[in-house]
């Protein structure tokens, strides 16, 4: 089993930035991809972005691509999401998930909220 702790969610104005943290406890040796999910109210949840653990490869939706910013601290199995130029329709529930190659989402987190709003 892997635990996911996410934290850094908050309040922000519009244009500012956030920083997600979501911390892998447990098997992560066995952890093949972490990922990010949000879910907005009354809307349904959709892909944030992803990063292959031993590759580095990232992949971002588009509606993020290029405002958010996926990095990673190995010795600390945590995954961070810079988020950049925030935007009123970034606001959501920001989940994290972790998995193999087979089921890249089977693990997931408890949810950060992140509101945009002046």
């Amino acid at each position: 089993q892997v635990q996911l702790v996410e934290s850094g969610g908050g309040l922000v104005q519009p244009g500012g930035s956030l920083r997600l943290s979501c911390a892998a406890s447990g098997r992560t040796s066995t952890l093949y991809t972490m990922g990010w999910f949000r879910q907005a109210p009354g809307k349904e949840r959709e892909f944030v972005g992803r990063v292959i653990w031993s590759a580095g490869r990232k992949f971002y939706a588009d509606a993020v691509r290029g405002r958010f910013i996926i990095s990673r601290d190995d010795a600390k199995n945590t995954m961070y999401l810079q988020m950049n130029n925030l935007k009123p329709e970034d606001t959501a529930t920001y989940y994290c998930t972790a998995g193999g190659s087979i089921s890249p989402n089977e693990f997931w987190g408890q949810g950060t909220q992140v509101t945009v709003s002046s």
